[in-house]
């Protein structure tokens, strides 16, 4: 007697959709396209009672870490344009502005 249906795929002759990719999100600091890793990042810390998170690069977030304390960062809220006016930070974006979404690399510790 012969199967109806193949033995390891039961469900072969349904009809399966294929799955689009998703769109790319924005990162919050840059404002590049994300890549296939995104870091959930809070703007304000949550030791500092922050609970919204936005998406980000991990070499974003590095950067923001190693350049602010929490307090500092509990100060500039969820406003991306406060950051930017660190030159700092405004010299990495520019610098970031080139690289590709999954570009990564190692930042330095932090300048306090």
């Amino acid at each position: 007697m012969a199967r109806k249906h193949s033995k390891h795929d039961p469900y072969q002759d349904l009809d399966r959709e294929e799955e689009a990719p998703a769109a790319a999100v924005a990162c919050w600091l840059c404002g590049r396209p994300t890549g296939a890793t995104i870091t959930w990042h809070h703007p304000v810390p949550k030791s500092r009672g922050g609970r919204d998170v936005v998406p980000m690069h991990a070499i974003c977030q590095q950067t923001l870490i190693a350049n602010f304390t929490n307090s500092e960062l509990q100060r500039h809220g969820t406003d991306v344009s406060g950051l930017l006016d660190n030159p700092n930070i405004r010299k990495f974006v520019d610098w970031v502005a080139k690289k590709d979404p999954d570009f990564t690399a190692t930042i330095t510790r932090k300048q306090r």
